[in-house]
């Protein structure tokens, strides 16, 4: 089990103040940045929680302190009885981690050459190793492509063998951070689906960092919220769905654009067509469509719920992240 006790990190970074070039050679001031601010969580045996936030939020700083590679400056964490940063080679065999935009591949070897060093490093059994590599290795369809160097991969086949690698020494929690970056729709189905697999399989406790709000849908039922350092909802997802239940309405039209008034957004135009979108707390709909049929020619009126990824931004404006 991972359990953060009002844990805070910060960071001290240079400011250039002065205009020359010169003077900021001699004379330089720093400011500290918070980027963990006493926060407090804790993830069960099994359990798969999505860890989101705005760029800059402290997520990767989460990550590297609950992989023991940062200390905090403050607060107390312990992950199956051990304290990371303290126990670090023994703690280590315990986890994986895949940084999507690190490799722990070696760059110009095949991949089963990295997969041979990680067994030597982390003194992976023989036997073990083989039927941990052929299990995994046959889930993410990768018979073909262990044999080629990493340097090789596309970005999609580079990431399935990253999770491979995380894996092999069989650790009970998984540590992603935007694993999904810069794949496209076939290779991040295929990853999805295995990480699905793999927690039912193995009991695998697994927190994601993503900007990508289907990882988040597809993969977990809970969501730690994290903006400016700290953590401001921890909950189902369903919990903010129903607070943000709300509608969207769009209403396509035809003709010249209309004066904006509060409460209408132009959203997409194409050849003398153009789509408003309502913000029902600011206008009616009735009141919209007056207002747009004496200036336009109505074509189409949609709405549907908001999105998972609607809902999130909207909680970014509403907490000025």
């Amino acid at each position: 089990m991972i359990k953060v006790e009002n844990i805070s990190k910060s960071y001290y970074v240079s400011e250039k103040r002065e205009k020359t070039k010169i003077r900021n050679l001699f004379f330089k001031t720093r400011k500290q940045i918070e980027a963990l601010d006493n926060i407090s969580f804790s993830v069960e045996d099994g359990e798969m929680v999505g860890y989101i936030g705005p760029n800059g939020a402290g997520k990767s700083s989460t990550i590297k302190i609950l992989s023991g590679i940062l200390t905090p400056d403050s607060g107390k964490c312990t992950i199956n009885g051990m304290v990371p940063w303290e126990e670090r080679v023994k703690y280590v065999k315990n986890i994986g981690v895949v940084f999507g935009q690190r490799s722990q591949l070696w760059w110009d070897l095949p991949v089963i050459e990295s997969y041979n060093l990680l067994k030597e490093i982390y003194k992976i059994p023989k036997n073990q190793y083989k039927r941990t590599l052929f299990r995994l290795t046959d889930m993410l369809d990768l018979d073909s492509l262990i044999n080629i160097p990493a340097r090789q991969l596309s970005l999609g086949q580079r990431m399935r063998c990253e999770i491979v690698a995380a894996l092999l020494h069989e650790p009970r929690i998984l540590f992603l951070d935007e694993p999904t970056i810069g794949l496209d729709a076939v290779s991040k189905k295929s990853v999805r689906q295995f990480i699905k697999n793999i927690n039912k399989e193995s009991n695998l406790t697994l927190l994601l960092t993503t900007h990508d709000m289907q990882d988040i849908e597809m993969l977990t039922k809970r969501i730690i919220f994290l903006a400016k350092g700290k953590i401001l909802f921890d909950g189902e997802i369903e919990t903010i769905k129903q607070k943000y239940n709300k509608k969207m309405v769009y209403i396509k039209c035809k003709g010249n654009k209309p004066n904006l008034i509060e409460g209408i957004e132009i959203k997409d135009e194409d050849e003398g067509y153009f789509t408003v979108k309502l913000d029902k707390k600011k206008i009616t709909e009735e009141s919209a469509i007056k207002y747009l049929i004496s200036r336009s020619e109505i074509i189409d009126i949609t709405s549907h719920d908001l999105s998972t990824e609607e809902i999130v931004i909207q909680m970014y404006k509403d907490y000025q992240v």
